[in-house]
């Protein structure tokens, strides 16, 4: 399948790649659900990174975006050596607290969806733990990639 004929649920997404390792499957031989959630981390960091919005700048501001709400729907099963591309997308941020990121999963063969993920993050003081403002930088970086059309802070 080309990229081309992949049908996802908004444009130009921030991807990667991913094969199912066998070590990702549970008893039933299909990835576990606890792995989609490391995937769904993984893609965000690599996005966030792309967007100039990188470790050295948390640690500099003493501020990160912590999950505060994760939805998953699982569609459909993904198995061991199964070549995936997963999407996601920066749906919102309100440039104080609060921002918000979509995904999508499709299976590569096939162009198959199988997980759609909705998450919410706030701005916490990294020291503290505390929700804080969201530093210019980090505003500038999320509010600048925002797509429009997706799911918002207010939609859950």
């Amino acid at each position: 399948m080309n990229s081309e004929a992949i049908e996802w649920d908004l444009p130009d997404p921030f991807t990667v790649e991913i094969t199912v390792d066998e070590r990702d499957t549970d008893r039933l031989g299909h990835a576990n659900n606890v792995v989609y959630v490391r995937w769904l981390e993984d893609v965000s960091w690599a996005h966030i990174d792309t967007l100039g919005m990188t470790w050295e700048l948390h640690e500099q501001t003493g501020k990160a975006m912590a999950i505060t709400h994760t939805e998953i729907d699982y569609l459909a099963s993904a198995n061991a050596g199964d070549r995936l591309l997963l999407g996601t997308w920066l749906t919102d941020c309100d440039n104080r607290l609060q921002s918000a990121r979509q995904f999508q999963l499709l299976r590569v063969r096939d162009g198959r969806t199988l997980m759609r993920a909705f998450s919410t993050h706030a701005c916490v003081n990294m020291k503290t733990q505390r929700p804080a403002r969201m530093p210019a930088e980090f505003a500038e970086c999320l509010g600048g990639a925002v797509v429009a059309g997706g799911r918002t802070l207010g939609s859950r």
